[in-house]
């Protein structure tokens, strides 16, 4: 999270800037003494807690036997959500994740396997946040209610799961995949110098792989905050992006129906595939994003992935 309102020509682009920021995994690595108020558990080992160490509605999830004993992902929920009015390009931030106790602080509540949080936003925008422990991962779900009587282009809260578990990071990306024609292919394999160039050089970084949108003309785009995007020159054919633990036995995948990109900050090694839909005045619409967390075998995925993802809620 950059902490800037970014004038964009769409909300997509101010998405792309301002997700995952360029904080050292480390910052994450594991929840405070603190007694972790609301926790969920399930028959497949995963737990999730609230993070309450931070004022900002964010997570840990945890695996059986993760062999450091940390967490395995910390997420935020969401890092933030960001609108477009109809008939700008002027991309407003409602909300911008930060860390630590300084805030505004949102109540969280259980109800069965979920935990979720809502409040009202000053635009009339009612926004809530469910996430759900489920058999495989974990559901994000959220809510919006347009008060107001202004009709938005596009309204997208952005997920932010990070693997701070040293079982999943990948700063050089030689474990992160994407689904193309010819079957699973690494994120950057078209950019095999990852490997050796000084790190300096590699990060800071956003890796990107198109799924709904064309593929940019520019495979790569330095922009003025001193991040590179580096754009894969075939598109995705199935909504995900997956990275598979250093031993190969866990796979954590995140998917949604119709992203317009897959992406990761390496640095972080963060999933993104959020989905964003329009909201008219006097309406109300639901987005839904899986991230799946297992053990299996990395074809696994595509059937899950297959499964679920007509199930996965879009729209009004």
């Amino acid at each position: 999270m950059s902490g800037r309102i970014l004038p964009v020509l769409c909300i997509s682009v101010a998405v792309a800037i301002a997700g995952c920021d360029h904080a050292t995994p480390g910052n994450w690595n594991s929840p405070n003494a603190e007694a972790q108020s609301l926790s969920v558990g399930n028959a497949s080992g995963l737990t999730m807690q609230v993070a309450e160490e931070h004022a900002g509605p964010s997570l840990w999830i945890s695996i059986p036997g993760e062999p450091s004993g940390q967490q395995a992902v910390f997420v935020l929920l969401p890092e933030h959500v960001t609108v477009r009015r109809h008939g700008t390009d002027q991309a407003e931030h409602l909300y911008l994740w930060r860390p630590g106790k300084a805030g505004q602080r949102f109540n969280w509540t259980r109800i069965g396997n979920a935990l979720q949080w809502e409040t009202e936003f000053a635009s009339g925008i009612h926004f809530l946040a469910r996430v759900s422990l489920e058999p495989d991962g974990v559901l994000y779900h959220y809510e919006f209610i347009n008060r107001s009587d202004v009709d938005f282009d596009s309204v997208q809260a952005v997920t932010d799961p990070r693997m701070v578990s040293p079982l999943f990071h990948d700063v050089r990306l030689e474990r992160t995949y994407i689904h193309t024609p010819n079957g699973f292919v690494l994120l950057a394999s078209e950019m095999p110098e990852r490997l050796t160039m000084p790190l300096d050089t590699w990060l800071p970084n956003r890796y990107r792989a198109s799924f709904a949108w064309p593929v940019p003309s520019d495979r790569v785009q330095r922009q003025a905050d001193g991040v590179t995007f580096f754009n894969a020159s075939t598109k995705a054919d199935l909504p995900v992006l997956v990275t598979s633990s250093v031993d190969h036995r866990w796979f954590m995948a995140t998917f949604s129906r119709n992203p317009g990109n897959l992406w990761t900050n390496p640095e972080l090694t963060c999933q993104h595939a959020d989905p964003e839909i329009p909201l008219l005045r006097k309406s109300q619409g639901v987005v839904e994003e899986k991230m799946l967390l297992f053990q299996g075998v990395l074809d696994d995925v595509i059937s899950k992935v297959r499964q679920q993802r007509e199930g996965l809620k879009l729209g009004s």
